[in-house]
């Protein structure tokens, strides 16, 4: 599989909905089968922390182990298949100008925070504590429906003994991902807080969301 940078045809004055999400916050979004998402990175080196769920079951969500195992790479990019729990393709990544989207490093959290960091850092701001938010407003989701997600545009290389780093980012002011729902699916993201690694130059920033018909 190709995880060669591909750009999109679809024009941003064109798109069926438009939404910025603001830094540091939640966002949920219901994506039709057939629908086009495109998530934009606005001023780079945004981490974009993102969850998918089957709109008709939200039992039924990514799965980091199948789309890993099935496609044999670490990292998504162009002609990625995110599957979900049940081996069904939920999302395909159609485009993509960054080039690099991490699946290992997982979301922020009050106690990733004290580990990876120090005890003081518990209870700053966490993409957690952005789906929780997210979860407890919409009422489909769950404490218990929060698993292991995409970080769209981090950057976390693995080591040669198997071990992850926090990077810089490579990503830019305008690079996007863009995805194409085969089914129905309910979009949850924490536009990453994060203040303690460089996965977003210490400063988070808008992300957008836009979506084609």
């Amino acid at each position: 599989m190709s995880l060669a940078i591909a750009t999109a045809q679809h024009l941003p004055e064109t798109a069926a909905y438009r939404a910025t999400i603001p830094a540091g916050e939640p966002f949920l979004l219901e994506v039709k089968a057939g629908q086009t998402l495109r998530i934009l990175d606005l001023e780079g080196n945004q981490a974009v922390d993102t969850l998918f769920y089957s709109l008709a079951n939200p039992r039924e969500r990514y799965d980091v182990q199948r789309t890993l195992r099935r496609q044999n790479s670490v990292y998504l990019g162009t002609g990625s298949v995110l599957y979900s729990n049940l081996g069904k393709p939920m999302l395909t990544i159609v485009a993509d100008t960054c080039g690099r989207h991490d699946t290992l490093g997982g979301a922020c959290a009050q106690e990733s925070n004290t580990v990876r960091y120090a005890l003081e850092k518990r209870y700053m701001h966490s993409c957690r504590d952005n789906y929780l938010r997210a979860c407890a407003h919409d009422g489909r989701l769950g404490k218990g429906d929060i698993g292991p997600n995409i970080n769209f545009f981090m950057n976390v290389p693995v080591t040669a003994d198997g071990g992850l780093t926090f990077a810089d980012g490579i990503s830019a002011p305008g690079k996007y991902v863009e995805l194409r729902a085969e089914m129905d699916v309910i979009m949850l993201i924490s536009n990453c807080p994060q203040l303690n690694n460089p996965c977003n130059a210490y400063n988070p920033t808008p992300a957008q969301v836009l979506v084609w018909n």
